[in-house]
């Protein structure tokens, strides 16, 4: 194999010296497939051992490196019993100790009368120096004397062989040609890949994220992302679709019936909206926005002009209670100006079968749904619109077969709750446009948060029997803990109970063992106020318009992220009424929960609390980020190289501006494992 080409480093781990079936197998169970997936295993600290010492200057219980002669071999007869090795130097003498090694190993390493050097612990034996079990030794100081990075290993593969591995690697890193125009390796100081890989794995380069050699390789890993995501955007541009032809004053008209005016950015939202919807390329984009910012309402309107414009428009939810409320705010909306209809689990097969045919012969003009609107029965007559609500869940290879389903004349607008740092947003949905509504509705009033500990469990119930005289309903959330299933099931019940001796018959209790059915019996229950309070151990459906709860009270609240919080407290607060969310703890705070509550209480911004969390607990755990589809980045971040991924968003636009050709690029997409998501998808 050409070892200056990148097909070396996607090459087996069977090619490298050293690797049996058993290495392999082990560092396969780590997730390192190939030579490349080895360079990202990165030392976590080293072990010196270029300073040799004379016999008689070693230390006691230190790690030393010394020279010695090997003189005579003490292999006794009794079973159990180690294996010496008597060596010496011009100032004293030194006994090598083997537990279960063989003669012939022992032999074949420590030759008599060769000079050796040997790098071990140092201990005292009856007046004598010794070294036990010496995993490192060679006739060749130049070996032994350096520098030893240590690895998080998985056991069965020791330091030694795992230095032996990488080093063999280096020797033999392919000299890449440079991918990069000139001005972007500038701003590394003209640092190659292939000399910064060597840098990366320099023991005195430990936890340098900020020299030249980590910020190239970040910035490599962030363009890939980048690039592949342009890629997409350039194929999906090039899908040419049928102009949808509206009139603007059909939304005119259903805006100025609104008992609300529009903000700002839902108008703007609105309008790139529909200035795709009216191109004659098909539209791939997000609109992302916070709690309660009323993205809805847009989607709703840019549904009216797609079927104004003839065409067929299906709308996805997560959830049957979110079909069902935004079905039901469509036909609040529209007054019967559309034929809608919802496609339920719960209808009967006669039903169903009536809707499907509808769909076909293109009676019905909006269809509300979860997943299964898209099974494969399910054929439109003129699909032009699909709005999938709280898509997170879909990775880049999802959304394209969820577009490419719909037709060469089908837009796609993908919404989500789930405000993330703009970092995340460019890696996540980089595919897509994106349209962000930030600003919430004037008549809403801001969710007031307080933090109390459980020994005030008696104030907590005072302020929640004075909201529930006022006729308005409680959220009480016992959340999960992983590890502990078992006891919050019971802890729920348990608040369940205590909840009911106080407020017989007013509240009602979800948990984790709820059935589907059941669940949505229990919510819509609450949705017509037949509960003043509802006592859950789950995550409340993030979208769903509960007006009349007013207070959500949240127990082990110290076992969220901030994020998770304010999607929480986002249940809250969705109607005119003055709403509160009560955080509760055993004990007092530690300094980062402390932290969470002072910003929570300062902010009812989505998109500054996920930036402030990404920077308390690292962008994996932010919400969204893992359920993206988005592979962990090996060495980016998107907290402290913000600064890399502008770059990289800067000089896509110049590539994509220009049209530049991105054939030189194919090694850097082949090795960060994206070039086939172009092959497989575009």
């Amino acid at each position: 194999m050409n070892k200056n080409s990148h097909k070396y480093l996607l090459s087996d781990l069977s090619n490298l010296r050293g690797v049996g079936k058993k290495t392999e197998s082990l560092l396969r169970k780590k997730g390192i497939n190939n030579i490349f997936d080895l360079l990202w295993k990165l030392p976590k600290t080293y072990t010196d051992r270029s300073y040799t010492s004379k016999i008689k200057d070693l230390k006691i219980f230190e790690i030393q490196t010394v020279s010695v002669t090997p003189l005579k071999y003490l292999f006794p007869r009794v079973r159990n019993l180690p294996n010496k090795v008597l060596c010496k130097d011009d100032t004293g003498q030194l006994e090598c100790i083997f537990f279960n090694s063989y003669e012939g190993y022992i032999k074949k390493i420590l030759p008599l009368g060769k000079i050796v050097t040997i790098s071990g612990k140092v201990s005292n034996f009856r007046n004598k120096y010794q070294i036990t079990n010496p995993k490192y030794i060679s006739e060749n100081e130049d070996l032994i004397k350096t520098k030893h990075n240590e690895y998080s290993l998985t056991e069965g593969i020791s330091q030694n062989i795992y230095n032996k591995i990488i080093n063999q690697i280096l020797l033999n890193l392919p000299d890449l040609k440079e991918w990069h125009k000139q001005h972007i390796c500038k701003k590394f100081n003209n640092i190659s890949w292939n000399e910064a890989i060597k840098e990366l794995h320099k023991a005195e380069n430990i936890g340098q994220h900020s020299k030249n050699f980590y910020q190239r390789l970040a910035y490599d890993e962030i363009f890939s992302f980048f690039l592949v995501n342009s890629e997409i955007r350039k194929k999906i541009k090039k899908i040419k679709k049928q102009k949808k032809i509206f009139n603007n004053s059909i939304q005119e008209n259903i805006i100025s019936k609104l008992k609300f005016k529009l903000t700002n950015d839902q108008i703007k939202a609105l309008i790139e909206i529909n200035d795709d919807l009216k191109s004659e390329n098909k539209m791939f984009r997000l609109l992302q926005g916070d709690v309660g910012s009323g993205k809805t309402i847009v989607s709703l309107i840019a549904s009216l002009n797609s079927i104004k414009a003839g065409f067929q428009v299906a709308f996805m939810a997560p959830t049957e209670i979110l079909a069902r409320q935004h079905y039901n705010l469509a036909k609040e909306l529209f007054d019967n100006k559309i034929n809608l209809d919802l496609l339920s689990s719960k209808s009967e097969n006669k039903e169903k079968k009536i809707t499907i045919k509808k769909l076909n012969e293109n009676k019905i003009d909006l269809i509300f749904g979860t997943h299964a609107i898209f099974q494969n029965k399910i054929q439109f007559k003129k699909l032009g619109l699909v709005i999938i609500d709280e898509q997170h869940k879909f990775g880049v290879n999802q959304r394209k077969k969820l577009s490419d389903k719909g037709g060469e004349n089908c837009d796609v607008l993908l919404m989500s709750a789930t405000p993330i740092p703009r970092t995340l947003t460019m890696t996540i949905y980089g595919d897509m446009d994106v349209s962000i509504i930030k600003e919430k509705p004037k008549s809403r009033k801001e969710v007031k948060t307080y933090s109390k500990l459980d020994s005030k469990i008696e104030d907590v119930l005072k302020f929640v029997k004075k909201e529930i005289n006022n006729d308005n309903q409680i959220f009480w959330v016992c959340p999960l803990i992983e590890e502990s299933k078992k006891i919050d099931h019971e802890s729920a019940v348990s608040k369940f109970k205590f909840l009911s001796k106080i407020f017989p018959d007013q509240v009602a209790l979800l948990h984790g063992k709820t059935d589907f059915d059941e669940k949505e019996k229990i919510l819509n229950n609450f949705l017509k106020k037949k509960y003043k309070i509802l006592v859950s151990t789950t995550v409340i459906e993030v979208g769903i318009d509960f007006p009349n709860a007013t207070v959500i009270v949240i127990e082990n609240a110290n076992k969220f992220g901030i994020s998770q919080l304010h999607q929480l407290r986002g249940r809250v607060g969705r109607g005119s009424k003055q709403s509160n969310c009560i955080l509760m703890f055993k004990s007092n705070l530690s300094e980062n929960a402390k932290k969470r509550i002072k910003i929570l209480k300062s902010s009812n911004d989505g998109f500054e609390i996920s930036e402030e969390d990404m920077k308390l607990r690292g962008y994996g755990d932010i919400l969204g980020f893992k359920q993206s589809g988005v592979k962990t980045f090996k060495l980016a971040d998107p907290i402290h190289n913000s600064d890399l991924f502008k770059i990289a968003e800067k000089e896509i636009n110049r590539i994509e501006k220009v049209n530049e050709d991105i054939s030189n690029f194919k090694p850097l997409l082949k090795l960060y494992d994206r070039a086939d998501i172009i092959n497989d998808i575009v």
